[in-house]
C-alpha cells in the first residue's frame, strides 16, 4: 500500500512536471509523424520509381533507418551535424529549441522510413486496373496516381499511420538523453528529487499507457467507421 500511496503523492506534488512532459511528448510525436508522413510519401514514390538511381537511394535510405537504432540516429543528428558545420538556430522565447529540433529531425527521418513502407504497401494494395482505367480516361500517370490511386490507398494507410503515431509516442522517450524535457526526462527529474525510482517510473508507465491506449481506441474507431463507409 505504501507503493501506491507514494505514487499518489508524486502525482499530487509533481503533477506539473509530468504534464509538461506529456505536452512536449505529444508535440514531438505530432511533428515527427507529420513530417515523417510527408517525407515518407515522397520516399515511397521514389522507391516505386522507374528511375533506378532514385529507387536505389530510397531503398538504401529505408533499409538503413529501419536497420539502425533510433538512439544512434539521434546521436548522429545532435552531435554529428554541428561537427559538420550544420547547426539548429536558437530562439529566445522557446527554451532549448535546438535540442527540440534535433529530436524532431531524428524522429522524423526514422518515422519516414517506416511510413514509406506503409504508403508503398497501401498503394500497391489498390487494384492495378484502377490506374489502367485512369489512363484510358486520358489522365497522365501522375494524375492517375493523385486523383484515383492515392484516395483509395488512404483507407489502407490511415490505420497504419495511426499505429505509427502510437509507436512514436513510446519511442520519444529516447530523446531524453539529449535533454529534451519530454515525459521520460521529467520523470528522471522527479526521480532525482525524491529518490522514488520505481514509483516515478510507474507514474510514467501509467501515463504512457493512457496515451497509447486512448489513441489506439481512436484508431480502432476510425477503422470501424471507414469499414462501415466501405460497406455502404
Amino acid at each position: 500500500m505504501q507503493f501506491f500511496a507514494t505514487i499518489q503523492k508524486l502525482i499530487t506534488n509533481y503533477g506539473n512536471f509530468f504534464i509538461e512532459g506529456v505536452r512536449n511528448t505529444l508535440i514531438l510525436s505530432a511533428f515527427s509523424v507529420f513530417l515523417g508522413t510527408i517525407l515518407g510519401a515522397l520516399m515511397a514514390l521514389a522507391r516505386m520509381s522507374r528511375i533506378k538511381p532514385l529507387r536505389w537511394f530510397a531503398t538504401a535510405y529505408i533499409e538503413f533507418f529501419r536497420g539502425t537504432p533510433l538512439m544512434v540516429q539521434l546521436m548522429f543528428i545532435f552531435y554529428g551535424l554541428p561537427m559538420a558545420g550544420i547547426t539548429f538556430p536558437e530562439i529566445s522565447f522557446i527554451p532549448d529549441f535546438s535540442r527540440f529540433m534535433a529530436g524532431i529531425v531524428a524522429m522524423s527521418l526514422n518515422s519516414c522510413a517506416y511510413v514509406a513502407e506503409v504508403i508503398r504497401s497501401g498503394i500497391q494494395a489498390v487494384d492495378v486496373g484502377q490506374m489502367e482505367a485512369a489512363r484510358c480516361l486520358g489522365l497522365s500517370k501522375g494524375q492517375g496516381m493523385t486523383m484515383v490511386v492515392l484516395p483509395q490507398a488512404i483507407r489502407n494507410i490511415l490505420p497504419a499511420l495511426g499505429n505509427e503515431f502510437v509507436t512514436v509516442i513510446k519511442e520519444s522517450s529516447v530523446v531524453s538523453v539529449i535533454g529534451i524535457a519530454e515525459l521520460m526526462y521529467r520523470t528522471n527529474g522527479v526521480k532525482a528529487k525524491t529518490y522514488n525510482t520505481l514509483e516515478s517510473l510507474a507514474v510514467a508507465a501509467i501515463i504512457y499507457f493512457i496515451l497509447t491506449f486512448t489513441f489506439s481506441k481512436l484508431i480502432a474507431f476510425t477503422e470501424r467507421r471507414m469499414a462501415h463507409g466501405r460497406e455502404s
